[in-house]
Formats: C-alpha cells, sequence, structure tokens
C-alpha cells in the first residue's frame, strides 16, 4: 500500500473512531476523492485495507458503508478484548522493566492531564497511548497485535464511552490501581484489574447502547 493511501486510511479510520462517520454511512470514493484531493485510486486502496480491519463492509455494486455492530456482537468483542487485554497486562506485570514502569507512569499522568481538563478526545487519545505502554510491556508480539486490532477495532465505541457520564474520571482511577499493580509485579491483580477495565455490562453497556442511539438518530 502506498503512503498516499496509508495516510488516506488513517484519516478514514480517525473519522470513523471520532464519530464523524457513524455506523451504516455509505462511503462515496468520489466525495471522499474530492475532500482529500486526490484520485479514487488511492481511496479505494485505504477503504479495501479499511475492510479488511473489520471497520467497513465493501458491498458488491453497493459501496462501501461504515460497519455496524449489533449489541449482541458488540458485547462479545468486549468479552473477548476483555480476555486479551487481562493477558497483557499479567505479562507485563512479570516483565515490565523499570524503564517501563516509568514510560507507564508518565502515560498515566498525561491521562490525568486530560482527565482534569475534562476533555474526552483528548483522554481518548492518552487512554490509547497508556494501553499501548501495556501491550508493549507484555513483551509478546504476537498478544500485542491481537490486541492492537481488537483495540482499533473498537475504537468507535471506546469513545463513546468516555462521553458518559463521570467515565472518564472513573476510567483514570481504574488506570491507577493498574499501575500499582503492574509496578507491584502483582500479575493476577493485574489481569483481573484489566478485565474489569474493559468489560461493558449492566449500566455501562446501557449507557453504550444509548450513546449509539443518538449517533443513529443524528445521522438519519
Amino acid at each position: 500500500m502506498t503512503n498516499r493511501s496509508h495516510s488516506l486510511r488513517e484519516a478514514i479510520e480517525e473519522k470513523i473512531a471520532m464519530g464523524q462517520l457513524a455506523p451504516g454511512q455509505h462511503l462515496d470514493e468520489t466525495t471522499l476523492a474530492n475532500e482529500y484531493g486526490v484520485s479514487r485510486t488511492p481511496i479505494r486502496e485505504a477503504l479495501i485495507q479499511l475492510a479488511s480491519m473489520g471497520v467497513i463492509v465493501m458491498r458488491p455494486r453497493r459501496g462501501a458503508i461504515v460497519a455496524e455492530i449489533g449489541a449482541e456482537q458488540l458485547v462479545e468483542m468486549f468479552e473477548v478484548m476483555a480476555e486479551v487485554e487481562a493477558m497483557c497486562g499479567r505479562l507485563a506485570a512479570r516483565r515490565m522493566s523499570p524503564a517501563e514502569h516509568a514510560s507507564l507512569l508518565k502515560a498515566h499522568q498525561a491521562c490525568k492531564e486530560a482527565c482534569d481538563a475534562k476533555d474526552p478526545d483528548a483522554y481518548f487519545y492518552k487512554n490509547e497511548a497508556f494501553h499501548d505502554q501495556i501491550y508493549a510491556g507484555c513483551h509478546n508480539a504476537f498478544l500485542a497485535e491481537q490486541a492492537r486490532g481488537l483495540h482499533r477495532r473498537l475504537r468507535p465505541y471506546r469513545r463513546l464511552q468516555l462521553r458518559v457520564r463521570d467515565r472518564i474520571g472513573n476510567s483514570y482511577a481504574e488506570h491507577e490501581k493498574v499501575v500499582e499493580a503492574i509496578i507491584a509485579g502483582d500479575s493476577e491483580r493485574t489481569s483481573e484489574l484489566l478485565r474489569e477495565h474493559i468489560m461493558v455490562q449492566g449500566q455501562r453497556f446501557a449507557d453504550l447502547i444509548a450513546s449509539l442511539g443518538q449517533i443513529a438518530s443524528q445521522a438519519a
């Protein structure tokens, strides 16, 4: 894939993650090409890449749409993400070096600044960087790759969660416990905390579904 189509893929993916392109929305190649000032070829390459990631769906003779995930499938994906994250945390607690602990603390501090500013978009990016420190710290390249892929696939929905009242503050408080457990080398505690941090159930799930409903009504 060319550098141009790669940057276009990232730009379109970012719009999806930020809710500017909603689930089920049609992606017109000509419109996107005009928006980014390119031909349709790199746009098509970018869309093919996004389809391979599961972020969009390519339909024969009908074009591409932003992928829609049903409530049941969404729960299933978060369940898998929770277990993968727990595995990363378990290994990171055993394997992270003092230098990696310092990087994790720095990422955690960046989350605090976004949390204190009550800026959900800034927190979204800092949160991603925080979790990536844990993926890198597990020192299992295959597992980290799976975690990042799932994380990317669920980006729009994880971002929505941060707009629920008090979620940013709660997320940061959960991070605090995770950091303490990792630095203490408590692998089982880290695993348990990260599993709970990722899972969407009960009221958190209801809030997420309500947010999805609001986006659907706005896109209609």
